[in-house]
């Protein structure tokens, strides 16, 4: 499971229309557009007995943040554009969005780590994972080409927890399921 933020389908049909035509010059494992989202959290194991507290607290840690406008913008590589192995898009916050998106983030772990559930992942990076490699490349030019990239401006007013189903989307990629969707603000 993760907690995420989801663009707005305006936005995604704005990166998609940047992307499509680009598409094919790129050998990269594509990321469905229905499946991009913000990871603001990753739980690699969520019990069913922790499941309701894990909303709960979730659904505490959005009510203390407040909406706040964000676009789809730029991007880079990850763990960078000389040894790519992901390639993403990024976002481009308001000046409240530049404080609450990190401490939304922050609240998201904090909730599952007060249930008892662990939380992966590393340092918050506000991103979209694009595509991934199937092995190390060099992506300098798709770099630049995202950092010319700036959709419209959506509000980010809504926390989603997801459910990952491994291998049970199209061309077996993990389906989502919407397990909760809360909103932020009182």
């Amino acid at each position: 499971m993760f907690a995420a933020l989801v663009p707005p389908p305006g936005a995604l049909e704005d990166l998609e229309e940047f992307l499509e035509p680009r598409r094919e010059a790129g050998a990269f494992r594509w990321s469905l557009p229905e499946q991009l989202h913000v990871t603001l959290a990753f739980y690699a194991e969520v019990p069913e007995r922790h499941l309701d507290e894990l909303v709960e607290r979730l659904g505490r840690a959005g009510r203390r943040r407040t909406p706040f406008e964000v676009a789809v913008a730029g991007g880079g590589a990850f763990p960078h554009a000389a040894r790519a192995r992901v390639l993403w898009a990024g976002l481009r916050p308001d000046t409240t969005g530049e404080v609450e998106l990190p401490r939304l983030a922050t609240g998201a772990r904090a909730a599952a780590a007060r249930t008892g559930i662990a939380v992966d992942g590393q340092r918050f990076r506000a991103h979209l994972t694009l595509a991934r490699l199937g092995r190390p490349a060099e992506v300098s030019s798709w770099v630049r080409l995202l950092e010319g990239y700036a959709g419209p401006t959506w509000t980010a007013d809504r926390l989603h927890l997801v459910a990952s189903h491994l291998g049970e989307g199209p061309r077996r990629r993990p389906r989502y399921e919407t397990v909760a969707e809360l909103p932020l603000g009182r």
